[in-house]
């Protein structure tokens, strides 16, 4: 399978997704979006992931290349080939589909819990999520559903964690694929923003359990397992 994962900023990169893909035979590209390079040829790619980044989805006007990658992730949707999106990827799928994304009442950045909603299960994707476990967020915004999306999971304080739509479409609010290395680098460009509340950890705190990333690592390596996989009727 050959994927194709687009990077917004530097600081914010693929992390243990990378090394999953290799060692399931993909072969890997990555567009660095931001640089305003020339976008490849959907037809090339089997898989799209599209990554976390500090802008919006409505940050067009500032930053051309959004319109540019929504035109591609609209081809690659259309075409039927597998659509990953990560914390703004999944608000670029959303968006690409017609759906508002909006502020989130609060930030929420750290480690807190989500919660497998009912019908989960409907899909492949929502049948390897445990019913609740910790995960790491980093978002100020969040989507609402696109039309026939399977909702998967939410958490105490952002409804729309996560949804599926049909076997080639999965949207994420929040972070598994996170290290430690890359989480530090992210809080070295977005430190500002850790305003420390009820929703928002200290740089510290997030930083505490490496156990943690091992957690998510785990079940990253389960979905990416099983939504990677050849699609077939769920």
């Amino acid at each position: 399978m050959r994927t194709l994962i687009i990077q917004h900023v530097d600081f914010e990169g693929p992390a243990a997704i990378s090394p999953w893909l290799h060692a399931h035979g993909h072969r890997l590209d990555t567009l660095y979006i931001y640089r305003e390079t020339p976008l490849p040829d959907p037809a090339n790619y089997d898989a799209l992931i599209i990554m976390g980044g500090p802008m919006s989805v409505h940050d067009s006007a500032q930053l051309p290349w959004l319109t540019a990658e929504k035109k591609l992730i609209a081809s690659m949707l259309r075409a039927d080939k597998k659509v990953l999106g990560i914390c703004l990827g999944g608000q670029l799928i959303a968006d690409v589909l017609g759906t508002r994304v909006r502020p989130n009442h609060v930030a929420e950045i750290g480690w807190f819990p989500l919660y497998k909603v009912a019908g989960a299960d409907r899909v492949a994707c929502g049948r390897c999520l445990p019913e609740t476990f910790t995960a790491l967020h980093w978002h100020g915004e969040t989507f609402e559903l696109p039309a026939n999306a399977v909702h998967l999971l939410r958490s105490d304080v952002c409804d729309n964690q996560a949804c599926a739509i049909g076997a080639n479409i999965l949207a994420l609010q929040f972070h598994l694929e996170m290290t430690p290395v890359s989480l530090q680098q992210l809080i070295s460009a977005c430190g500002g923003q850790l305003v420390e509340s009820a929703t928002v950890q200290s740089a510290r705190a997030m930083l505490a359990d490496p156990i943690r990333f091992d957690h998510s690592h785990a079940l990253l390596s389960s979905l990416l397992q099983t939504f990677l996989a050849p699609t077939r009727d769920d």
